[in-house]
């Protein structure tokens, strides 16, 4: 025997072992990938929250009037690209910053009944169907369409009357 006690072996094979960032150690390459996720995850939590707190404070500055005591000139800005920054961080954590209207579904009002009567009246006083195509150009007809040498398509002039 080398005349150290157990323990102390112990402590010196666990010292050796690797272990995640909350302490615990590390058994195989799965854990070591899932370490570095979390890792990850709290990383991007924190600056989202960081510009979380950022923009709400310069949301704040841009709203309140500061003694002058302190010594903070007043700051004029347009408040309107830092709230559209704050509103997409707070729906990154899954809040909703806009009003509701009087339905739960925010339909400004008009129940699912209402629609579904508008939607068959519509339908009963003009059944057509409008079909837009965004692709140009549309003929339609029995006649092939005739493409210039340089592949263009035809363009053909309007008709006097």
């Amino acid at each position: 025997m080398d005349g150290k006690p157990k323990t102390e072996d112990k402590k010196v094979e666990e010292a050796k072992v690797d272990k995640n960032w909350l302490g615990k150690p590390k058994k195989n390459k799965e854990e070591v990938k899932e370490d570095q996720e979390d890792r990850m995850l709290a990383l991007s939590t924190l600056v989202r929250l960081g510009i979380l707190i950022w923009s709400g404070g310069i949301l704040t500055l841009a709203y309140i009037k500061l003694p002058p005591a302190l010594g903070i000139p007043e700051q004029k800005l347009d408040p309107t690209f830092i709230a559209s920054v704050f509103t997409g961080v707070l729906a990154t954590f899954g809040v909703q910053a806009g009003k509701k209207a009087n339905g739960a579904n925010g339909s400004a009002g008009i129940s699912k009944a209402d629609m579904e009567r508008l939607i068959e009246a519509a339908a009963r006083t003009a059944p057509a169907q409008t079909i837009r195509i965004e692709q140009g150009p549309l003929t339609i007809g029995t006649q092939p369409p005739t493409v210039s040498e340089d592949g263009a398509p035809p363009v053909v002039p309007p008709k006097k009357p």
